[in-house]
C-alpha cells in the first residue's frame, strides 16, 4: 500500500495541530497549579497533589475537545466515553513516560557539557517532552481518534 504525499500532508498538519494544542494546555496547565498555588499559599509537600491534579485535569479536558474537534477532526458521536477514557489512559502513560525520563536524567546520568543542576533538569525535561509529545500524538491518532 503506497503512501502519498497528500497522507503526508495530512499527519504533517495533524501533527502540528497537536503541538499548537499542547503548548495551549500546558500553559492552562502552569496557570491554573499556578493560581492555586497562590491563592493556597500551598507550593510544597502533600498539598500540592490536589493542586496539580485538578490543574492536569483541567489541561487534559481542554486536550481532549481541541484535538478531537481540531487535530484529529473527529465529528463523529459513536463512543465518546469510550473514547475519552482511552484518551486518558495515553495521556496518563504520556505522563508516566516524560516523568521517568526527568528522573532517570536527572538521578543518573550526571550534568553534561558543564551545566548546572537546573539547566541539567531543563534539558531532561525537553527530551522527556519530545519522547511523550511523539507517544501521544501516535497513541491519540491510533487508539483515540482513528478513523
Amino acid at each position: 500500500m503506497e503512501t502519498s504525499t497528500r497522507d503526508y500532508n495530512k499527519i504533517f498538519n495533524q501533527f502540528w495541530r497537536f503541538a499548537i494544542i499542547g503548548v495551549i494546555n500546558t500553559v492552562i496547565d502552569y496557570a491554573i497549579l499556578l493560581l492555586l498555588s497562590k491563592i493556597t499559599g500551598i507550593t510544597s509537600g502533600n498539598g500540592i497533589i490536589p493542586l496539580n491534579i485538578i490543574s492536569f485535569s483541567a489541561a487534559t479536558i481542554n486536550s481532549y475537545f481541541l484535538n478531537k474537534h481540531w487535530a484529529f477532526s473527529d465529528q463523529s458521536q459513536f463512543e465518546q466515553g469510550k473514547k475519552f477514557s482511552l484518551f486518558l489512559l495515553v495521556s496518563i502513560i504520556g505522563v508516566v513516560i516524560n516523568t521517568s525520563i526527568v528522573r532517570v536524567v536527572t538521578t543518573n546520568i550526571h550534568p553534561m557539557f558543564g551545566l548546572s543542576p537546573s539547566l541539567w533538569l531543563i534539558v531532561s525535561k525537553l527530551v522527556a517532552t519530545g519522547v511523550s509529545l511523539i507517544w501521544n500524538f501516535l497513541g491519540y491518532k491510533i487508539f483515540v481518534f482513528k478513523k
